[in-house]
């Protein structure tokens, strides 16, 4: 399939590729790795940041959140309806201990991808738990880095891998943090169709870790 055809789907079928491998089973074995450069290309404090469009986490922002972080111009956000068990996109809107509460569109922005919040229930997990668990549950993740950072005063933890797409039939990369509030850790993660779409959003994902906040 290239990336041609890929332009011309359908809104509803995009967002499914870009949810290939965000899958509810659990993970097919793979294996984590704490050391820088185990998994996708991590980013340290030299990493390009998105110039500032807005922000969401607040009132009005298109999402409510436990967070607040900082997009990038022109990106859309959302807020995802909660999904019944027995709905047929019950799979999508759940991964692991998080479900998908905000959606925020790229495609504004000249790229087919989304950055995707997700929250779990409870204050007694830390955000390192729910990001593994995020993961885990991904049965096509491999090659797993995490990383632990602060920024002001809350701890963030990142996850950088590597997804194999069935659809697209190549492997991708993805990447993820993590923080924990009072109302449950959430999870913000950054997929895209491809490798190539991936890295021009990165900025946008790197843009967002470093403005987290408490909402």
């Amino acid at each position: 399939m290239t990336r041609r055809t890929v332009r011309g789907l359908a809104p509803v079928l995009l967002a499914a590729l870009a949810l290939t491998g965000c899958s509810s089973e659990s993970g097919g074995g793979a294996k984590a790795d704490t050391k820088p450069g185990g998994g996708a290309a991590a980013h340290g404090a030299g990493a390009k940041t998105a110039a500032k469009g807005g922000t969401v986490g607040g009132p009005g922002s298109g999402c409510e959140l436990p967070v607040v972080f900082d997009l990038a111009q022109h990106w859309k956000a959302k807020a995802v309806a909660p999904v019944e068990p027995d709905s047929e996109l019950a799979d999508l809107a759940r991964q692991g201990p998080v479900a998908m509460v905000c959606e925020i569109d790229a495609k504004p922005a000249g790229h087919i991808g989304f950055l995707r919040v997700w929250q779990g229930e409870g204050k007694d997990g830390t955000a390192r738990q729910a990001l593994e668990g995020f993961v885990k549950a991904d049965e096509n993740a491999s090659k797993i880095t995490y990383t632990q950072t602060t920024v002001g005063k809350l701890s963030v933890t990142e996850v950088g891998y590597t997804v194999y797409s069935k659809i697209m039939e190549e492997s991708r990369p993805a990447h993820a943090f993590a923080v924990a509030t009072p109302d449950g850790p959430v999870v913000v993660h950054l997929g895209g169709l491809d490798a190539q779409e991936h890295k021009g959003m990165l900025p946008a994902f790197e843009l967002a870790k470093r403005s987290v906040r408490l909402g």
